[in-house]
């Protein structure tokens, strides 16, 4: 794990990267519950457990999806800014289609695969941008407003 600040000292960020496996994405939330505390106004805890939701949701598709069994890594960034957090979780896997995307899946389909996470993610965060990386994998970055 890194952390640093960007020249003008405003942006808080700190760079995570674990093992594509389960029982390593209670790190990611822990890592997020710390960077939650820098701020010198607290998050409320209802913000910050939607927070978490929505970065387990983002870290379980890419242990899920990104390497259909295989050894791989998932990275994770977190960037406090003072009106915003921006959290993106990135592997170097397959990646994964989006729910809305041209599957040949029904709804239904999706959400029995577990598609709902992509939803709880568009439903806490105020921003959310999922794309293809340019060397491989894919990237899931959304943001949060804060006041």
């Amino acid at each position: 794990m890194s952390a640093g600040a960007n020249g003008d000292g405003h942006v808080q960020s700190i760079r995570l990267t674990i093992p594509a496996k389960p029982e390593y994405i209670t790190l990611g939330r822990l890592a997020l519950t710390g960077i939650a505390r820098l701020r010198a106004r607290p998050l409320p805890q209802e913000v910050l457990g939607d927070l978490k939701l929505a970065l387990t949701e983002a870290c379980t598709n890419s242990v899920r999806h990104a390497y259909a069994g295989d050894e791989g890594t998932v990275q994770i960034v977190y960037e406090l800014h003072p009106d915003k957090l921006v959290v993106e979780v990135a592997d170097d896997g397959e990646g994964f289609e989006p729910p809305g995307a041209s599957t040949g899946l029904t709804l239904e389909d999706e959400l029995s695969e577990g598609g709902l996470g992509i939803a709880i993610i568009q439903a806490v965060a105020d921003e959310l941008e999922i794309r293809e990386r340019a060397q491989g994998g894919s990237s899931l970055r959304f943001v949060k407003h804060l006041a």
